[in-house]
C-alpha cells in the first residue's frame, strides 16, 4: 500500500491536471477552440505535443516490457518510433497546416472528404476507422493506467481504472485541446525530466551496461545481437530481419498517420514551427525511448540474478520499469514522483485519443453527415458527451487486460497503418489518387487488417507484422482503382496543393463555404 506521501503527490497532480482543464475551459469559445485551441500552440506546447501524443502507456511500460523480453534485436523501435513524430511534421504537417489553414479544416476527415471530392462517403469511413482504431488503442492505456494505480494502491483492477477515467475524463470535456494541450506540456515536463533523472540509477544498480551485455547473453546469445535468426526458433525471437522491416514501417508510418497524433498539426500557430520540430521531436523522444528499453534490460538482469521479482501476472513483463525503479530508489519520495512520472506518461496519450474520439463523431458524423445546420453549442456538447461515451465504453473494455500491452498497442498502429498511410500519402503527393480509389484503399486496409491481424494472433504467425500485408492490399486497391476511375478535378488538387513537392509557394483562396466540401477557388494554388 503507498504511503502518505506518494498519495498526496499523486493527488496533487491529478488536482492540477483539473486545474489546468478548468483555466482552459474559459477559452473556449467555439468549436475551432475546442477542437483546434484556436490554432494557437506555440513551438514547445505543439512539439511536446506530438512527442506525447505518440508517447504512451507503451514508452514506458510496454518498451520496457519489450526490452526485458526481447534483448537488443528489439532496440529498433527506439528509433522507429521517434522517426514517427519527425514523419508526421514533415511529410503531412507541412501540407495540411497550410491547406488547413486556408480551407478551414478541423479534422484530418476534412480534408479526405475534400480532396477525394467525397464529402459524405470519405468522411464517414475515415471517421468511422479513426474512432475504431482511437478505441482500440485507447484500451491499451487504460491498462497501462491500471498496471500503474493498482502496483501503488494496492486496489482492484477496476478501481485503479474508474479513478484515472474521471480525472481524464473531466479536465478533457471541460477544456478541449486548449486542456489536452497545456497538462501534455506539463505531464511532458515531467516525463522527459523524470525518466532523465531515474532510468540511470536502474542501469546502475544491474552493474552497468557492460555488466547487463553479459548477462543477457548468457540467457540467450542473441539477446545481444541487432535481430533474431529467421525463422524465429522461440516466442520472444519474433524480431528478425523481415519482420523488422515491416515494424519499420508500423512505427514510423502507422503512428504518424494516427488521427489523434495527425490532427494536431491542423493546431500549430506559424508554418515555421515545421523546420526545427521534427528534429527537437526526435531527440527528445530518442533519448527517453532508449533510456527506457536500458531499464528493461537492467531488470532482467535484476530478475535473473534473484535480487528482484516480477508479479505473478499474465503481464508480467510490463511490470519491468516499475520493478526496476522500486528498486534502484526505494526511498518513498522519489518513489512517489515516479508514480506521477508513468501516470503521465499514460495519461498524456490517453486525453488526446478521448478528444480525437469525440470530436471525430460531433463534427464529422454529427454536423457534417447528420446535421449540418448544428450550432456551435450543439457540437461542443455532442462532442462533450460523445467522450464520456467512448472513455465509458472503453473503460469497461479494459476490465480485462490484454497479455501483453504492446501487442495491444501494435495492434491499434497496425489498423492505423493499414487504414489512413495510403489515402493520406497518396492525397497529398499524387494528382492521380481518386475519390473511388481513396474509399477503396481505406476499406480495403481496415477489412485486410482485421484478417490478418485475426490470422496472425489465432491462427498461424506471419513473418512479418501482419499491417505490413494489409498496406500492400490498400495501397494495390489505390492504385488500381485510381486508374480505373475518373479524376479529380483540377481546382480541388490545386488546392488542396497536391503533388510531388512538400512546400509550395502557392495559395490558395477560401470561399464561405463550410470544411471539408468542394468550393470554388478564388486563386488556384501554384503548380510545380
Amino acid at each position: 500500500m503507498a504511503d502518505l506521501t506518494t498519495v498526496a503527490l499523486i493527488g496533487i497532480y491529478f488536482f492540477a491536471l483539473l486545474g489546468i482543464g478548468t483555466w482552459a475551459s474559459h477559452k473556449i469559445r467555439n468549436t475551432e477552440d475546442y477542437i483546434l485551441a484556436g490554432r494557437s500552440l506555440g513551438f514547445w506546447i505543439f512539439t511536446i505535443l506530438i512527442v506525447c501524443s505518440i508517447c504512451s502507456g507503451m514508452t514506458l511500460l510496454g518498451v520496457s516490457g519489450f526490452g526485458y523480453t526481447s534483448g537488443w534485436p528489439g532496440i529498433w523501435e527506439q528509433i522507429f518510433v521517434p522517426l514517427a513524430a519527425s514523419f508526421c511534421i514533415i511529410f503531412f504537417g507541412v501540407k495540411l497546416n497550410a491547406v488547413g489553414k486556408e480551407r478551414g479544416y478541423m479534422t484530418v476527415q476534412d480534408y479526405l472528404a475534400e480532396r477525394f471530392e467525397s464529402p459524405r462517403g470519405m468522411r464517414a469511413l475515415s471517421a468511422v476507422s479513426g474512432i475504431l482504431v482511437s478505441l482500440i488503442y485507447l484500451i491499451g492505456q487504460y491498462a497501462a493506467i491500471s498496471i500503474v494505480l493498482v502496483w501503488i494502491f494496492a486496489i482492484p483492477h477496476w478501481q485503479a481504472l474508474l479513478i484515472s477515467g474521471v480525472i481524464i475524463i473531466a479536465y478533457t470535456v471541460i477544456g478541449g485541446l486548449y486542456a489536452v494541450s497545456w497538462t501534455t506540456l506539463f505531464q511532458g515536463g515531467i516525463l522527459i525530466l523524470g525518466v532523465l533523472a531515474m532510468a540511470p540509477f536502474v542501469i546502475r544498480s544491474a552493474g552497468g551496461l557492460t555488466h547487463i551485455n553479459t548477462v543477457l547473453a548468457g540467457i540467450d546469445p542473441n539477446f545481444v545481437e541487432p535481430w533474431f535468426p529467421s525463422p524465429a526458433y522461440a516466442s520472444y525471437a519474433y524480431a528478425t530481419p523481415e519482420f523488422l522491416f515491416s515494424f519499420a514501417i508500423l512505427l514510423m508510418v502507422g503512428l504518424a498517420c494516427a488521427p489523434h497524433v495527425i490532427n494536431n498539426v491542423l493546431a500549430a500557430k506559424e508554418s515555421r514551427y515545421f523546420k526545427w520540430s521534427p528534429l527537437v521531436a526526435f531527440g527528445i523522444y530518442a533519448v527517453v525511448m532508449f533510456l527506457v528499453k536500458f531499464t528493461g534490460f537492467a531488470t532482467r538482469v535484476l530478475v535473473e540474478e534473484g535480487a528482484v521479482t516480477l508479479p505473478d501476472v499474465v503481464n508480467a513483463q510490463d511490470y519491468a520499469f516499475i520493478v526496476g525503479v522500486e528498486y534502484a530508489m526505494p526511498n518513498m519520495f522519489l518513489w512517489g514522483i515516479f508514480a506521477v512520472i508513468v501516470l503521465a506518461a499514460v495519461m498524456s496519450t490517453t486525453d488526446r485519443l478521448m478528444l480525437t474520439i469525440g470530436t471525430s463523431f460531433s463534427w464529422d458524423i454529427y454536423k457534417n453527415l447528420f446535421r449540418p445546420a448544428a450550432s456551435e453549442k450543439e457540437v461542443l456538447m455532442v462532442s462533450r458527451v460523445a467522450v464520456v461515451v467512448g472513455a465509458v465504453g472503453t473503460l469497461i473494455l479494459a476490465i480485462n487486460p490484454p497479455p501483453m500491452l504492446a501487442w495491444l498497442i501494435w495492434m491499434g498502429i497496425g489498423v492505423m497503418l493499414a487504414t489512413f498511410a495510403v489515402p493520406l500519402l497518396a492525397g497529398l503527393y499524387w494528382r492521380g489518387a481518386t475519390g473511388a480509389g481513396g474509399i477503396a484503399s481505406m476499406a480495403t486496409g481496415l477489412v485486410a487488417a482485421g484478417v490478418f491481424g485475426y490470422w496472425h494472433k489465432f491462427v498461424a504467425p506471419l513473418p512479418m507484422h501482419f499491417s505490413f500485408f494489409a498496406l500492400l492490399l490498400s495501397l494495390l486497391a489505390m492504385v488500381v482503382v485510381s486508374l480505373l476511375t475518373r479524376k479529380n478535378s483540377p481546382e480541388i488538387l490545386d488546392g488542396t496543393r497536391t503533388g510531388w513537392f512538400i512546400q509550395s509557394r502557392g495559395r490558395a483562396g477560401r470561399s464561405g463555404g463550410a470544411p471539408g466540401e468542394a468550393r470554388p477557388l478564388e486563386v488556384k494554388a501554384e503548380r510545380e
